[in-house]
């Protein structure tokens, strides 16, 4: 048998075949992004590990320095505690700041990924914009986690150091990325006479894929659940409780009442803890389910046995259940809590290992078979 449009159907098939090689676009923003999402994780992981709660009780201390230091009246060790906090507060915000922005980057590559085959630029183009964006995701992290180490050491600016430079260099990259990849999507649908896209990741209904989607879903719902509870029932609790136990703080050291002062400290540090389990519970279940359904899409590229493939999807979402359930309990449970916590993140991270090694293996079985059949059609 003949191909009554040859020249139509190899430019069709030659199409899909670069859709997901070794050094595509598609291919760099998938396994870029879900590194990105790895490393995120475990720079996540230790740092709630090592540096979260020792942190935590520092910045505690020395807020307590500064309220005993007021209440005798000793401006310059109020001036200390003060510095010792905000230098507390700022290694605190680098990491968490260095380990949020790698997730989030992580998440947007995967969905750059996901949407290449709409993005009308040529692909040498694509792999440039790829590119540009996985340095800049990568730039701006590292260089946020440097400022508190870095400060303004040998820098051209009297208020921003060269780390915040290069950060603000790397959220720029990430931007023009973006924007190039909307500029080939607006282009796309401009172009009315093309024929409609079938992407194989669009139709993909594997068990993996469907476990992963709806799971996903279903932490996403938990989380919306949780954060819509906790802003009917505690969240006006809580800043009411706040402004009083700064009211009675300021008074209490005005009146130089030491042990009111020290239960009003304690209290203040145990409403700061239920707010912060809280947020965290709530922003991680839905981090979670974002992450589960984004890799839902990946699947018929996870060089894996099914089997293999749907172990690491139930993996993945016990992890991601665990981690925001155990935050949770960690003011009634202590360590034991926040230690299976983060066993569960590290569940997390197996899984999504797992899937990138996957991905890495894929060879190209998906993109040849439409060649494969066509040729078998001759």
């Amino acid at each position: 048998m003949t191909n009554p449009s040859p020249g139509g159907n190899t430019a069709a098939l030659s199409a899909r075949m670069i859709s997901f090689a070794p050094m595509s676009a598609r291919r760099m923003l998938a396994l870029g992004g879900i590194g990105l999402i790895l490393v995120g994780m475990l720079v996540g992981d230790i740092f709630a590990v090592f540096v979260l709660h020792q942190n935590a009780a520092r910045v505690g201390e020395s807020l307590s320095s500064a309220a005993h230091a007021a209440m005798t009246g000793d401006a310059n060790a109020v001036s200390g505690s003060f510095q010792s906090v905000g230098s507390f507060l700022e290694n605190r915000g680098t990491k968490v700041d260095t380990h949020v922005h790698m997730i989030a980057f992580g998440y947007l590559a995967l969905m750059l990924a996901i949407l290449q085959p709409w993005v009308a630029l040529r692909e040498s183009t694509r792999k440039k914009v790829a590119w540009t964006f996985l340095i800049g995701a990568w730039l701006l992290p590292v260089g946020v986690f440097l400022i508190h180490y870095v400060g303004l050491a040998y820098s051209p600016l009297p208020a921003i150091g060269w780390a915040s430079i290069f950060a603000d260099l790397g959220g720029a990259l990430v931007i023009v990325a973006t924007l190039a990849c909307l500029f080939g999507i607006a282009r796309h649908f401009s172009q009315a006479q093309l024929p409609p896209i079938e992407d194989v990741l669009m139709k993909d209904r594997s068990v993996a894929g469907r476990i992963l989607l709806a799971g996903g879903l279903a932490l996403i719902l938990l989380g919306f659940l949780h954060g819509a509870y906790y802003a009917a029932v505690d969240l006006y609790r809580h800043e009411a409780m706040d402004y009083s136990l700064l009211s009675q703080m300021t008074i209490t050291a005005a009146a130089k009442n030491g042990a009111a002062l020290d239960s009003a400290l304690s209290e203040y540090g145990q409403l700061s803890g239920e707010k912060a389990v809280n947020i965290a519970a709530h922003a991680h279940a839905i981090e979670f389910g974002l992450l589960a359904m984004l890799l839902a899409f990946f699947q018929p590229f996870v060089r894996l046995r099914d089997s293999w493939k749907r172990t690491w999807a139930w993996v993945l979402l016990l992890g991601s259940l665990a981690l925001p359930v155990f935050v949770l309990l960690e003011l009634k449970l202590g360590l034991l809590a926040g230690g299976i916590a983060d066993v569960g993140g590290l569940l997390v991270v197996i899984a999504v290992l797992a899937m990138w090694v996957g991905i890495l293996r894929y060879t190209g079985e998906i993109d040849a078979a439409p060649w494969i059949s066509s040729r078998g059609t001759e």
